[in-house]
């Protein structure tokens, strides 16, 4: 399976291209089914990378395909494999950052939704309970990049935690 994350995603165009000893199978855009001996391949993407990539049986039974190795997701299974614990913490740390910054975002736009007067007159006005910098608010942005990106290299997608990217 090979599929090129720098294709643009808002285009509709982005394609999977299934491989079957060393060659070139099929090609189907995203999100893709492809119908294999005894199920099908199930490819879908996020705005930050593979959300899903399984191997379907007709029983349905799942079973999520091993990244090749030379990939990104390749790369950070081998870091999952040499360094367990190491690997835990960084899924960890991406989780609460992104559940963090769902908060963060969550009370920004509430206490914004509730500013205007005819809104505040039935409904009451609500106030964030932490106000960010620009600055923070740019490096709040900065790290839930690094952290939707990190989830999607493990091919781990909520629809909670990362519905935003896709």
């Amino acid at each position: 399976m090979n599929v090129r994350h720098g294709q643009n995603q808002g285009s509709g165009n982005v394609k999977a291209e299934l491989y079957v000893d060393g060659r070139q199978h099929a090609v189907c855009r995203l999100p893709a089914v492809f119908p294999v001996e005894g199920g099908t391949v199930e490819v879908s993407m996020s705005g930050f990378g593979l959300k899903r990539c399984h191997y379907v049986t007709d029983e349905g039974y799942e079973h999520q395909l091993t990244p090749d190795p030379a990939s990104a997701e390749g790369r950070r299974a081998n870091l999952a494999r040499r360094h367990p614990t190491l690997s835990r913490v960084i899924g960890c740390f991406s989780a609460v950052a992104l559940a963090t910054a769902l908060v963060l975002l969550v009370s920004q736009m509430a206490e914004k939704l509730t500013e205007p007067r005819e809104i505040a007159q039935h409904i009451g006005t609500f106030t964030a309970p932490v106000h960010l910098s620009v600055w923070m608010n740019i490096a709040v942005v900065l790290v839930t990049l690094a952290a939707s990106t990190e989830r999607a290299l493990r091919l781990r997608y909520s629809r909670l935690l990362d519905g935003g990217a896709g």
